[in-house]
């Protein structure tokens, strides 16, 4: 990369040195660390908010920062979406029950620089349907990712998330998408998990962003509670996420979040 730091594209959208790619690198795999030892807590019987008191040790422990804490009011280290829950869904008192699916989205701050990820776990034992839903997420996830490389479009990501779930007459949700970041925590573009190809700004070497669908096993239609944060299914149906965060390369790209143990998925290892 021979762009100096700080150049914007005309679409608003930081170009990073290739010196960044460590940093984030950094930063993603201690996210996606906490991740994967989250999961032995993920059992019925526990409490999101206990899940949540490990994520906010381990980050602490790790010499990390929450970036969520604090953010726009936000108290905790994570969100915690269970079953019905699309997104930000808040660490409480509830008891997770057999058979319950839960993402779990932890982003720390290392040396200034966000790591941001999230996964899928189940408590107890895994329904047909929401194994389904969960696999058809995590490949439509992939595919998305396996569209990054210079000269495609961020329209090119979501038309390839976009077919592979309607093709398993499932739904993309609209009302949340990916976004950039880097040494701030959202920035420009926004990554819609949904498009036409050859649309939307063009990729290029030393763009920083997530990639996060969230799929329905119903319509796509959410709502957002009272409590501002946690976004639901309309329809109650079943919701699954993955994120990764990635950094556009000479020829493809990069992630940054990739499982130490090898374990971002609920059926791995």
């Amino acid at each position: 990369m021979h762009e100096p730091r700080g150049r914007m594209t005309k679409d608003g959208i930081r170009i990073y040195e290739d010196s960044d790619f460590a940093g984030m690198h950094a930063a993603g795999r201690m996210a996606a660390q906490i991740l994967d030892e989250v999961a032995q807590l993920v059992t019925p019987g526990t409490t999101t908010a206990e899940i949540d008191d490990f994520v906010r040790g381990r980050v602490q422990e790790l010499g990390a920062v929450s970036a969520t804490i604090g953010y726009r009011g936000y108290k905790h280290a994570s969100c915690i979406s269970v079953n019905h829950v699309v997104c930000h869904g808040i660490p409480g008192a509830k008891l997770l029950n057999d058979g319950d699916i839960l993402n779990i989205d932890v982003t720390v701050i290392l040396d200034g620089w966000f790591g941001d990820t999230s996964r899928m776990y189940v408590a107890g034992t895994l329904g047909r349907k929401a194994a389904r839903l969960i696999e058809v997420t995590h490949e439509a996830l992939m595919l998305g990712i396996a569209a990054v490389k210079p000269g495609n479009t961020f329209g090119d990501i979501g038309a390839a998330i976009q077919a592979h779930v309607e093709a398993n007459r499932m739904s993309v949700v609209r009302d949340f998408c990916g976004h950039g970041l880097g040494r701030v925590f959202h920035a420009p573009p926004n990554v819609l998990h949904y498009g036409r190809p050859g649309t939307g700004p063009v990729l290029e070497e030393g763009m920083f962003f997530t990639i996060e669908p969230m799929v329905n096993l119903g319509r796509p239609e959410t709502k957002v509670l009272a409590d501002d944060w946690t976004a639901v299914t309309r329809d109650r149906s079943l919701s699954a996420q993955f994120e990764h965060s990635v950094g556009v390369t000479a020829t493809a790209c990069e992630i940054f979040t990739l499982s130490p143990a090898d374990s971002f998925h609920p059926t791995w290892g």
